[in-house]
């Protein structure tokens, strides 16, 4: 996600592959397999009226939606409009969104295509690829595994990764040399999200082709899979300027349009702009095991290994896999990355096993990403629901206190939005509060585990948190967030 967002609720999708001693599973109501025909003939109707609510509710000015199953897109569509004061409408073939940090797919991608062709090795050192030097600091070095999962141990720095104008932009290489983030603990430990590390991965696809990154991007995944509205490139030029939708922000009820985000000096971290069937296509190929109309991106093996999840942030939690965030360990088995830019808000989600995936992608006011998560919730916990796990009504230490996000910066003072209080609401009830006022309310399942309570929505997916780690060092995790943790502060 290019931009961070500190939400303590944490709206994403839910369930662990393995709970906590005497912790009972939740319950999987239906399988991958039991996916049917009339599930998927009835989708399309489903989302018309899930998308109906979002733009009457959720400030939505644009969407696009593509779903693919069984090897084909079964769905395509626009919502709302492209440019509202023109009142020109999102055309689901031809009008280009920003997916945000789901264009590090793409980075990932290419990278393992490098790995493929013996030009990188995931357990060499970092440096072993770069014409600059990642300080000594710590005892161990990055490995180029750990930036998949964004294990390398930096803080987390925003500054000059968004230009102004083009007058702004740095070669991807001299960018990354002249702001090197703090490493601030041991690679390889914990998830943090880094923006500088998929661009460090980026640019050594860059360094080890001999081709600036968005050359090697369109050359080696976007025009072999057949994906002509999508590119790095910024700022857009001809049909592709004229077929994006347009950023937006609400005020006073009104959508005032935004000028096009430039993310150019972190580009294989966010900077993509693509169509729904170019996303459909990347999806396609990827439950294709790396093949797509006879165009071979990557291996099958290769393919697989990228699903493996690569590290966890806690133990009974989805983890990241290589690239990927894992958003369901089984029932069956979810994998997606999610992308917020300043003004667009977007999700893919992969189901291999079923060979069923879906992207959405919106722009509007802040509430279009409540909209994108509620979107991509009610479409899993229609084709792939759960049930709420069994309430606990044991004794345990109250988690009370306040959690800080491992995602931020060191050198400086910690902001509000950075931390979570918790809350005792009452015997295995707790209340989670953010600096925004955002509450929610938790009910216990097991011995430092709780899910989130929520108005009634068939199928889930349903909210885990887990409090985990010594005493010492006391921790906070999302079933939704692989990507960050929360520490115990006081």
């Amino acid at each position: 996600m290019v931009r961070a967002r500190w939400f303590a609720t944490a709206h994403g999708v839910a369930l662990a592959l393995a709970l906590v001693s005497a912790v009972p599973a939740p319950v999987v109501a239906k399988s991958a397999a039991s996916l049917s025909s009339g599930q998927l003939a009835d989708l399309p109707a489903f989302i018309d009226g899930v998308m109906a609510q979002q733009i009457a509710t959720r400030e939505v000015a644009g969407a696009v939606v593509t779903v693919v199953s069984g090897g084909r897109v079964i769905f395509n569509k626009g919502y709302g409009f492209a440019d509202v004061d023109r009142r020109i409408p999102v055309d689901a073939n031809k009008t280009l969104f920003r997916p945000g940090s789901v264009s590090k797919l793409f980075t990932w991608t290419a990278l393992m295509q490098q790995v493929e062709a013996g030009r990188v090795s995931l357990d060499d050192e970092v440096n072993k690829y770069l014409d600059f030097r990642i300080p000594d600091t710590q005892s161990r070095p990055i490995l180029v595994r750990h930036l998949m999962d964004h294990t390398p141990g930096f803080e987390d720095r925003s500054a000059g990764i968004m230009s102004k104008t083009p007058a702004d932009f740095v070669p991807l290489g001299e960018f990354l040399k002249a702001n090197i983030p703090t490493r601030v603990r041991e690679p390889g430990i914990e998830s943090s999200y880094s923006n500088y590390a998929t661009a460090l991965a980026g640019y050594i696809v860059e360094r080890v082709s001999g081709e600036p990154f968005p050359d090697y991007v369109e050359r080696h995944i976007f025009q072999p899979l057949k994906m002509p509205g999508a590119t790095f490139r910024e700022p857009l030029t001809g049909s592709r300027a004229e077929n994006m939708a347009l950023g937006y922000e609400l005020k006073d009820g009104r959508f005032i349009a935004r000028p096009f985000e430039l993310y150019h000096n972190i580009m294989p971290a966010g900077s993509a702009s693509a169509t729904g069937p170019d996303m459909a296509r990347f999806m396609l190929m990827h439950l294709g095991d790396g093949k797509l109309d006879g165009a071979r991106i990557l291996q099958a093996k290769t393919m697989q290994q990228m699903r493996q999840t690569l590290h966890r942030n806690a133990p009974s939690l989805p983890g990241f896999a290589h690239g990927y965030m894992v958003l369901r360990d089984e029932g069956p088995r979810m994998i997606g990355h999610g992308g917020n830019t300043a003004d667009f808000h977007s999700m893919m989600v992969l189901v291999p096993e079923t060979g069923f995936g879906f992207y959405i992608s919106m722009t509007g006011g802040n509430g279009s990403y409540g909209g994108r998560t509620e979107l991509q919730n009610a479409i899993i916990g229609r084709l792939f629901p759960t049930a709420p796990a069994p309430r606990w009504a044991g004794t345990s230490a109250s988690p009370a206190g306040t959690y800080r996000i491992n995602r931020r910066t060191y050198s400086e003072p910690p902001l509000p939005q950075h931390d979570i209080k918790v809350v005792a609401a009452g015997p295995n009830e707790l209340v989670l509060q953010s600096a925004d006022g955002t509450t929610s309310f938790w009910e216990q399942t097991g011995p430092d585990r709780y899910e989130k309570v929520t108005a009634m929505r068939a199928g889930g997916p349903f909210e885990t948190i887990l409090f985990h780690g010594p005493e010492e060092d006391r921790r906070l995790s999302f079933s939704s967030q692989p990507h960050v943790l929360y520490r115990l502060v006081r």
